[in-house]
């Protein structure tokens, strides 16, 4: 377990800050009165008229006044991050505080004193040259959360992304676009197009306000150079610097309309960052719930928070007193953030996951050819194709997820479509014995006709007369009615039984046995049927373009792979046009080395001429020495 590493970051009073990125420009008072900051090398404490005050006195890792430098900060509490990121472990950095107290100062800097985002931009790049005897695949992405929708920020119109979650990639945002890079001054250009796109606007208290969070996101993936068995671990890391949006008071900054709707998701941001620090300073025992899927900031963040990352945190605040609440609120958050701990491992896969484990196999064997001539116009070749290879997957993938979407929905409405026709089944067969229900009735309540059923009549009277008002039923009662009976049930009353047959229009009280029998329907049956029906008809049409999307879904699928295909094609052609030239330059280096021999052969004779010729000379000119003093001899002999 590893503590979160803190530092807080006093910036300049207002009168003696630069004009520049999340520098305040608030024209409020700022004068010193009664009550000031007091810092020391790793200790804050607030002072009223030069005396303490009780319960504001706070000890962190580091704390920097107005005249530290953004380099010295990068040193203190960010290298070791991306040394760790180097050699696979995850690794967070982000600044925290309020609106103009120069938190993208810190994150972003100025051209003379540049921030922590260039500076470690810079120094992965420094340190993974170092490292000798690993090759690294390095690909940078840039989001903004913008009123709590996820935007890209190397992409124009890429809004609204999702975010996801696998087993392989973690907690990831699907739709981000991911840029390969060989060297820092490509990811420089691509933070500057970010830049450009990202939200900003005016408040009282500073000109350039940012108005969203960013995450500026590295991977890091690295394998041994000399790696023989295709079993061997990637390591992959992930590097996150983040600049957030500063908490803000409405009465200070004067925020209205567009500006006080970006600062309420930016507060409700900020306080569901707070609640998630707050349960995770807590003690493990009473430590509950840990709110991450609150906010969508926490949920990209969340390895960084608690989880597998070493994290440090920039706190940045105001010395002014009228913000003197504020930095208060600053403090707290980074005193209890100092009491949460991370779990950092190296983060190693074995599986095909790991980008430059597929592309290595495919690119070795290219570059291996590449060493010479041409090398970095073909290493520009590379980079496109490993780019476009990357991009075709990550629409691969999109693509699939959206398919399975898809076939979800399908899913679902097909089960749907099931339940509704069984409901349809079964509402046919409820309504089937009501209505045998109510025709029982119906013929419960016809007056029975005694000439021709005289046992089904005296059974229904027998099961009819139950109330006070009637005689009781006799003890013995027969299946045949006789005038006796008719006389004890009628109260000594003699009953017609022709008239019986006249009284069809005769209206039957209802019975208290009977009447939960009959079970009035909520609608009538035609208009259920037909709203069954449309609600069905419905259900099929989406079911159909669910299919049809899927269809199409699928041709995009194929399109991708054939793509896919042809760059693979493009790839191997190149590979075998340089196969082709290399044959070609070896075959003239073979001329020009049969030429080199036939030289020194040409040479080797002509000195072997040369040294006979010289000693023909040398002979030569020793006999003609030799003639010339005979004859200076002979003259001096002849007087």
């Amino acid at each position: 377990m590893e503590k979160i590493s803190v530092a807080v970051r006093f910036r300049p009073p207002k009168s003696s800050v630069d004009a520049d990125a999340d520098s305040p420009s608030f024209s409020g008072g700022g004068a010193v009165g009664n009550r000031e900051w007091r810092i020391d090398d790793s200790g804050i404490s607030l002072l009223h008229r030069a005396v303490p005050v009780p319960g504001t006195s706070f000890v962190f890792d580091h704390v920097f006044n107005e005249s530290v430098t953004n380099a010295r900060i990068y040193g203190l509490l960010v290298r070791s991050l991306i040394r760790g990121a180097v050699d696979g472990f995850n690794g967070t950095a982000f600044a925290y505080g309020q609106t103009s107290s120069g938190k993208t100062f810190t994150m972003n800097g100025s051209g003379a004193d540049p921030g922590i985002i260039p500076l470690a931009v810079r120094d992965i790049f420094d340190t993974a040259a170092e490292a000798a005897d690993r090759e690294f695949l390095i690909r940078v992405s840039y989001m903004e959360i913008y009123n709590e929708e996820i935007n890209d920020l190397l992409t124009l119109g890429s809004e609204k992304l999702p975010i996801h979650e696998s087993l392989e990639r973690g907690v990831y945002v699907s739709g981000l676009r991911e840029e390969i890079v060989n060297n820092a001054e490509q990811v420089l250009q691509l933070l500057e197009l970010g830049e450009a796109n990202r939200h900003f606007g005016e408040t009282n208290m500073n000109v350039r306000s940012s108005r969203s969070h960013t995450i500026f996101r590295m991977v890091i993936e690295s394998s041994a150079k000399h790696q023989t068995n295709s079993e061997d671990a990637i390591r992959v890391s992930i590097l996150n610097l983040v600049d957030l949006a500063g908490s803000e008071r409405i009465a200070k900054t004067g925020a209205d309309g567009v500006r006080l709707k970006e600062g309420k998701h930016i507060n409700k941001s900020l306080m569901i960052l707070g609640n998630v620090i707050n349960k995770l300073s807590e003690n493990g025992k009473q430590r509950g719930h840990i709110p991450y899927r609150d906010s969508k900031l926490t949920r990209i963040l969340q390895s960084a928070l608690g989880g597998n990352a070493k994290t440090s945190i920039i706190c940045t605040a105001a010395p002014e007193e009228i913000h003197i609440e504020e930095t208060r609120g600053t403090l707290q958050f980074a005193s209890r953030a100092k009491c949460v701990s991370n779990c950092a491992q190296v983060n190693e896969i074995l599986t095909d996951a790991a980008l430059l484990k597929r592309q290595k196999l495919e690119i070795e064997e290219l570059r291996k050819k590449l060493q010479g001539s041409h090398s970095e116009v073909l290493e520009q070749l590379i980079l496109k194709q490993r780019n476009d290879m990357h991009k075709s997957e990550l629409e691969r993938d999109r693509l699939a997820m959206e398919l399975e979407e898809e076939r979800r929905l399908r899913e679902t409405l097909e089960h749907r479509l099931a339940e509704q026709k069984m409901s349809q089944n079964h509402n046919d067969t409820d309504i089937s014995v009501e209505q045998f229900a109510d025709s029982s009735q119906l013929d419960v309540l016809k007056t029975p006709d005694s000439k021709r059923t005289p046992d089904g009549f005296v059974a229904s009277r027998s099961r009819y007369l139950k109330d006070a008002e009637f005689s009781p039923i006799p003890e013995n009662l027969g299946s045949v009615a006789d005038e006796d009976l008719w006389m004890q049930l009628n109260k000594g009353c003699i009953t017609d039984l022709d008239m019986l047959e006249m009284t069809s229009d005769f209206k039957c009280p209802p019975f208290p046995e009977d009447t939960t029998a009959v079970v009035p329907l909520e609608e009538p049956i035609d208009v259920r049927c037909l709203r069954l029906e449309t609600a069905c008809s419905s259900d099929r049409q989406q079911l159909e373009d669910s299919k049809a999307r899927c269809t199409t879904l699928e041709k995009e699928l194929e399109l991708l792979k054939e793509e896919n295909s042809s760059l693979r094609q493009e790839l191997s052609k190149s590979k075998h046009d340089t196969d082709h030239e290399k044959e070609g330059l070896i075959k003239e280096l073979e001329t020009e080395r049969s030429k080199m021999e036939e030289l020194k052969q040409d040479i080797r004779l002509f000195s072997q001429a040369f040294s006979q010729r010289q000693g023909h000379l040398t002979s030569l000119h020793t006999k003609s020495k030799a003639i010339v003093e005979n004859c200076k001899a002979s003259r001096v002999a002849l007087p």
